[in-house]
C-alpha cells in the first residue's frame, strides 16, 4: 500500500493533494442546495458535505468554504430569508449538476442555465428541483464556525420532505438505488448508489459466524 505521511502530504502538488485529501473519505451525498435572495433571484449549487445531526429536532447540516475568498451567494441568500432545501442529484443529471459549480455571476440562476426546473411549496420561500427524486425544505438555525480551516457548518431544521412513495418502506426507510441519488468521490468524480444489504440492529446476543475470506 502506498504511505502519505503529513509531511508528504503537505509537500503534494496542490491539485494531487486536493483530489487525494478530498477521495480519501469515501462516497459522500451529492445535494443540490436552492435559495433565493430577496430580489428573487435563485442560486443552486452542487455540495458534497450534508450530514445528518440528529432526528428528533430533525437537523441537517453542510460545510461552508471560507467566505473571504470566494462570494458565497448559498450563504448571503440563507441568511437574508432564513430557508433553503437540500435535493438529492439523479444519475442522469450528474453533469448539470456538476456545473452548478461554475462561477456565475450574481444575477445568472443557475437553474436557468444547468437546466433545472424550480418549484414552490405554498408557505416556503427557498426553490426546490423539480427532477429530483427527494427534496428537502429546511429552516436555517445556526452557523458553526470551524477554526481549524475557517470553514462553516450550516444547521437546519427539516421542516419538509418530499419523497417517491415507492421508495420509501412501512418502517421508513428509503431506498436511495431505487431514487436513483447519486454520489461524489473526490471532486469531481459521480457515483451510482447500489444497495449490497439490509442488516437487524447490532446485538452482542445475536453476533453472527464472520467469515475472514476475502474477495
Amino acid at each position: 500500500m502506498k504511505h502519505f505521511t503529513k509531511s508528504n502530504i503537505k509537500d503534494l502538488d496542490k491539485v494531487k493533494r486536493l483530489n487525494i485529501i478530498n477521495s480519501i473519505t469515501g462516497i459522500k451525498p451529492s445535494n443540490l442546495i436552492g435559495t433565493i435572495n430577496k430580489e428573487k433571484m435563485t442560486n443552486l449549487a452542487i455540495f458534497s458535505s450534508v450530514i445528518h445531526l440528529g432526528s428528533n429536532p430533525a437537523l441537517l447540516g453542510f460545510i461552508l468554504r471560507p467566505q473571504e475568498r470566494v462570494r458565497r451567494d448559498t450563504y448571503n441568500n440563507i441568511l437574508e430569508n432564513g430557508s433553503y432545501t437540500i435535493n438529492h442529484l439523479p444519475e442522469n443529471l450528474t453533469l448539470n449538476g456538476h456545473y452548478t459549480s461554475a462561477k456565475f455571476d450574481k444575477n445568472q440562476s443557475e437553474f436557468k442555465y444547468c437546466k433545472f426546473t424550480e418549484w414552490y411549496e405554498d408557505g416556503f420561500q427557498a426553490p426546490f428541483v423539480k427532477e429530483s427524486n427527494l427534496n428537502v425544505g429546511l429552516k436555517y438555525q445556526e452557523s458553526v464556525p470551524i477554526k481549524a480551516n475557517n470553514t462553516i457548518m450550516i444547521i437546519g431544521s427539516v421542516e419538509h420532505v418530499f419523497v417517491k412513495e415507492d421508495a420509501i418502506s412501512e418502517e421508513g426507510y428509503i431506498d436511495l438505488e431505487k431514487l436513483k441519488s447519486t454520489g461524489i468521490g473526490g471532486l469531481n468524480s459521480y457515483y451510482r448508489l447500489r444497495k449490497i444489504n439490509s442488516y437487524p440492529y447490532a446485538r452482542l446476543s445475536e453476533l453472527p459466524k464472520f467469515s475472514n475470506e476475502r474477495t
